[in-house]
């Protein structure tokens, strides 16, 4: 008998091994994938390495900066030279810095709006929001239906919304406004949340993040294309399709968890939770030129809008190869894998073309990343909580139960959602797993 399985090699996951295995347990990693990394994937478009998946870090991020000095690698601050492109409502405007240029009414509108959010984000606690002040209250309500109270401007809730779009992949309308505010929490409040430069999209790993993960997986014992579809659980342990274990500690986003055939069934605070949470849905879109054409008109690459279908852009060129970054997230993205090829290529390319002139309509290289179409993710960045979810049953998300244990970013303390918040969700559940076995 193992001492512990870990399900997932993703960065939760061998965050959590290479911990138990340090101490000097006997650990077994599952994957379903042919590969380490989870929602942390690199590959290569024209011979770059770019990241499909998890990429950014920020100043504070400490274990993935000392991941990234251990393994010998660097990272690269976000380009940001320029200005940013706004498409708001139809017309399309420049600006510098944070926020967006729009009359002084909506800007005083916003300002307003977002003093308001980190007011009500330093009274949350990251780790145990259920148990902060007004929790309840702040669970029944929508970040829109928030908005409408609180900022009650056409343009300033499209603009929020955009942003909701991109962190979560999920249309304000669908998020808990509790689950809005311990996310902003954990990550140093709403601006750094969304702020570059200084922010949690501060900087990339040079040569893409997967590094990150083979890194962790070395001298691991890691079963590839291994998906685990049946666990049973008891007071002697575990045991999955023959293998057996002490403990186990499983990092498979929340919800996916409900596809697993559980033997006892699991209680029903932790068995309702698997059903009340979904996953968000996320394209990352790339377009590779010959050059960064955009900085001739001085321009960013960075393109904020409320239209659609991409929500944001980032310049992502990496060494010699320019290339514009795009998400598609929320609404936008539901289904639009399913339209004809060419056709959804030209929708996005149309929308780069009004943000950056016409030679970002011909770019060399176009490749689409659909999460919602990866069966062991189903989504992406995250798991989202509607209204009632993390009030009523949030104390389940991390609560072992017997020999089971939880990770993954969704389960973690600070910066969920984030590759540190993946990592700091393993180191958890190891402590936990040591802890019991001692």
């Amino acid at each position: 008998m193992h001492d512990a399985i870990v399900v997932g090699a993703g960065l939760a996951g061998l965050a959590a091994a290479r911990d138990l295995k340090r101490a000097g347990l006997d650990v077994v990693v599952l994957e379903a994938r042919d590969r380490v990394g989870g929602r942390t994937w690199t590959a290569e478009l024209e011979g770059t390495r770019f990241d499909f998946g998890g990429q950014w870090i920020g100043p504070n991020q400490e274990r993935m900066h000392a991941l990234v000095t251990e393994f010998g690698l660097t990272t690269a601050l976000t380009p940001l030279d320029g200005k940013t492109v706004l498409m708001l409502n139809g017309k399309r405007s420049t600006y510098s810095g944070l926020i967006p240029r729009i009359s002084p009414w909506k800007l005083i509108r916003m300002q307003l709006a977002l003093w308001r959010i980190e007011r009500l984000v330093k009274t949350i606690d990251s780790a145990a929001p259920w148990d902060s002040p007004g929790a309840a209250a702040l669970d029944g309500l929508t970040v829109r239906a928030w908005l409408e109270r609180y900022a009650g401007n056409r343009d300033v809730m499209a603009l929020v919304n955009s942003a909701v779009r991109v962190v979560f992949g999920s249309e304000s309308s669908e998020v808990s406004m509790l689950h809005f505010c311990a996310y902003a929490a954990g990550s140093g409040g709403f601006e750094q949340l969304i702020e570059a430069h200084g922010g949690n999209q501060d900087s990339i790993i040079v040569g893409g993040a997967q590094p990150i993960c083979e890194g962790l997986a070395d001298g691991l014992d890691v079963r590839f294309d291994t998906p685990v579809e049946a666990v049973a659980w008891g007071d002697d342990g575990v045991d999955i399709d023959g293998l057996r274990a002490r403990r186990v500690i499983v990092t498979m986003p929340i919800p996916l968890c409900d596809r697993v055939r559980w033997s006892p069934r699991l209680p029903t605070r932790r068995d309702q939770l698997t059903q009340r949470v979904g996953m968000a849905s996320t394209i990352k879109f790339f377009a590779l030129y010959d050059r960064r054409f955009w900085h001739d008109a001085g321009l960013s690459g960075e393109l904020v809008s409320t239209d659609g279908p991409l929500a944001v852009a980032f310049d992502n060129t990496v060494g010699d190869q320019a290339c514009l970054l795009g998400f598609l997230v929320g609404g936008p993205a539901r289904g639009w894998s399913d339209l004809p090829e060419a056709e959804r290529i030209s929708e996005v390319l149309t929308q780069l073309e009004r943000a950056f002139g016409p030679e970002a309509g011909t770019p060399t290289t176009v490749r689409a990343v659909d999460w919602a179409l990866e069966p062991y993710s189903a989504g992406a960045p995250i798991a989202t909580f509607p209204t009632g979810a993390l009030s009523i049953f949030g104390a389940a998300v991390r609560a072992p139960i017997g020999p089971l244990h939880w990770a993954g970013t969704e389960t973690a303390r600070q910066f969920m959602g984030f590759m540190e918040g993946a990592l700091e969700s393993g180191e958890r559940a190891a402590a936990e797993v040591l802890a019991a076995l001692r």
